[in-house]
């Protein structure tokens, strides 16, 4: 049926379009992953005819996708086309020019069978628009067609001869010649035929394969970290086995130990009560019981010396186990074990290193950096220093580097911001009141914007997810000398993305303490806000006003993070205390952790302290004025990880929007992009 033979009436007739069938739902199922294929290939050539300026060929690319004659190649609209227009309504031009579109498309000189079955298919498709028309009563539609297309048909192949009287034979029906073809089972065999045969010899253009090498790439990279997943676990195991056997040995060496010392005991006793008189001293045979005695307690407590000690020694290769160690001798000189910056610190609450799949440093900032984001897809990375740089790069070889850029702001960077629904528009705040957005593509400043006078400093900048608004947290001058003194008032004002004008400014109250850090839930209608007087701000984006607020921290708020199902949202304070607070219960805290040993009070000097959670909630990410990060457990769990060393404070950290990826920044003026299993 796929050669697109004419089929006959016969009793293998049935079975046959039973397989027909079957082949074009599987040519379906294959037909839709080409579609999403062919619409990527689209975007590609719309977003290179943008690059390069071909305004005139975007225009006519666009018309002819309007009125595409094969319909992207999707078999149900080409035979809708066929079968329910053309036919039907006797545009015979139309049939013919695409039928012939087919055979210039997806035919070559050499593949002879193909072209073999493109033409039966035609001729099949020719005669079923005749035999319509003949049925509808309107011959003079088929001498009209013969009248245009005859010489043609008749040079393709003299089987048509015959054809050329059926408007003037009265029932063509009854001929034997032609009454296979009035017959409905005919016409069925042919529209699958039809479907069968397009999907066959659809070419797939060198364009649509980059889609589906990327997918495959991507399903492959899945498949490493999945197997690199399943080898840390069986590492894992592997490592608590051999603790396990380490642990076992001690104790029975410790058991033995201590069995043979009894032994020797006993029997130096019941030498010496034959005797009556002790050897060595001379002393009675009471004195010398209570010697014995004395000697079995001594040697009791170095028996339980001896567990102890085994029990440490098994502590420590456990520790070590968990921190990737390869022996168990170089467990007391772990990195950051004993002093960190300083400062002692117990290893008994220190947590294990990350486990790391690749990291990748980027060093092409000059000063502290201030401020790192991933992008809405996670492929490009932004990060910003306090010397006025912003830098667009990319962590991954196979993505397109040509968006990367380097903005000079003039003035300190204080907060980062990507359009939620692209990667193409970055939102840049500053220290001297300046907000500008930075188109990617077009590698330029579309616009600048500027807060008013009084409040300069722009602390935090956030998007909607869903609204082409974004909302400004700026900040008077204050007097102090680290940054949390030096913010005065606030202000929060919502922009609006397509006028780049301001919409409306956001009720605090009269002199309300700076704003440090914001954030959107999920679609973009609550608006969260943290204040350096340790107070939650809530907000009703829909109707502009405050909806709710509490004390949530003796210090300043840092950071404000909603949870995973933004039933809760995590805070937190200047003093290093993390407290994640349920949004149904107000006030309650559900989980907290004191990450204070993270924090040095000098350090406000130089950063405002942030965190990040994983795109599952189940990680939360925090700077430290440490070379290392702690990435807290959530969801109850009160263990945790630290990061891979820098070789100064972390100051600003990210993590990938979908991926289990993270970045960190840092005084030391690099960017590190770390993988973990």
């Amino acid at each position: 049926m796929c050669s697109g033979e004419e089929i006959p009436l016969t009793p293998g007739f049935i079975p046959r379009m039973v397989l027909a069938w079957s082949l074009s739902n599987v040519g379906c199922i294959y037909q839709v992953s080409k579609m999403e294929n062919m619409q990527y290939a689209e975007e590609l050539v719309r977003e290179f005819l943008v690059f390069r300026g071909f305004t005139n060929t975007l225009q006519s690319f666009e018309t002819e996708l309007s009125t595409d004659i094969a319909k992207g190649f999707q078999v149900d609209k080409i035979l809708e086309l066929i079968f329910s227009v053309y036919v039907p309504k006797f545009q015979a031009e139309k049939l013919v020019c695409l039928l012939s579109f087919f055979k210039q498309c997806f035919s070559t000189s050499t593949e002879t069978v193909l072209i073999s079955t493109l033409s039966k298919l035609e001729a099949s498709i020719l005669r079923y628009y005749i035999v319509h028309a003949i049925k509808s009563g309107r011959k003079d539609k088929v001498i009209e067609f013969f009248g245009v297309n005859g010489n043609d048909l008749l040079q393709r192949s003299q089987d048509w001869s015959p054809w050329f009287a059926i408007p003037y034979i009265k029932n063509p029906s009854l001929e034997p010649q032609f009454r296979i073809y009035f017959a409905k089972e005919w016409f069925d065999a042919l529209h699958l035929s039809a479907q069968c045969i397009t999907l066959t010899i659809v070419r797939i253009p060198g364009l649509l394969k980059i889609s589906t090498e990327k997918n495959t790439v991507k399903h492959l990279k899945k498949d490493i970290k999945q197997l690199n997943l399943r080898l840390s676990q069986l590492q894992a195991l592997l490592e608590e086995k051999e603790a396990q056997i380490c642990l076992l040995r001690s104790t029975s060496s410790a058991t033995e130990a201590s069995m043979l010392q009894k032994s020797s005991s006993i029997y130096s006793q019941m030498g010496i009560s034959g005797k009556g008189v002790n050897e060595n001293n001379y002393l009675p045979s009471g004195e010398t019981s209570a010697s014995s005695s004395t000697d079995e307690k001594e040697l009791g407590a170095r028996d339980g010396e001896s567990t102890d000690h085994a029990n440490i020694s098994v502590g420590l290769t456990q520790s070590g186990s968990e921190n990737n160690s390869s022996s168990s001798t170089n467990l007391p000189a772990r990195d950051g074990g004993c002093k960190e910056n300083g400062a002692e610190v117990w290893r008994e609450e220190e947590f294990p290193e990350v486990k790391v799949e690749f990291q990748e440093t980027f060093l092409g900032h000059t000063s502290p950096i201030s401020r790192c984001r991933f992008s809405a897809s996670g492929d490009n990375i932004a990060s910003a220093s306090v010397d006025g740089t912003v830098r667009i790069w990319t962590y991954d070889s196979s993505s397109p580097t040509s968006r990367n850029a380097a903005i000079y702001c003039g003035s300190e960077i204080m907060s980062l911001d990507w359009e939620c629904k692209s990667d193409r528009l970055l939102l840049i705040g500053t220290a001297d009141g300046g907000i500008k957005a930075w188109n990617v593509d077009a590698k330029r400043v579309v616009c600048d914007l500027s807060t008013t006078a009084s409040f300069p400093s722009v602390l935090d900048l956030k998007c909607s997810p869903v609204e082409p608004i974004f909302v400004s947290a700026a900040a008077s001058r204050g007097h102090g000398s680290n940054n949390l003194d030096k913010m005065g008032f606030a202000s929060l004002t919502v922009w609006n993305m397509k006028t780049w004008k301001a919409m409306t400014v956001l009720p605090l109250g009269e002199d309300p303490p700076a704003i440090t850090s914001l954030c959107f839930n999920h679609n973009g209608k609550i608006l969260a806000a943290s204040a350096t007087d340790g107070m939650i701000h809530m907000f009703d984006m829909s109707a502009g006003l405050q909806i709710t607020g509490w004390p949530a921290h003796d210090s300043a708020i840092s950071s404000v993070l909603f949870g995973p199902d933004e039933t809760s949202i995590f805070s937190l304070g200047s003093d290093g205390k993390i407290f994640e607070w349920s949004l149904q219960n107000q006030g309650q805290v559900l989980w907290s952790r004191d990450s204070s040993r993270f924090f040095n009070q000098e350090s406000t000097k130089i950063c405002r302290h942030e965190t990040a959670l994983d795109a599952h909630g189940r990680r939360l990410l925090v700077t430290s004025d440490s070379v290392r990060s702690p990435i807290y457990q959530v969801q109850g769990h009160m263990s945790g990880f630290r990061t891979l060393p820098h070789t100064a404070a972390i100051t600003t950290v990210d993590w990938h929007p979908t991926l289990p990826i993270f970045l960190t920044g840092s005084a030391d003026h690099s960017v590190r992009v770390t993988s973990i299993s």
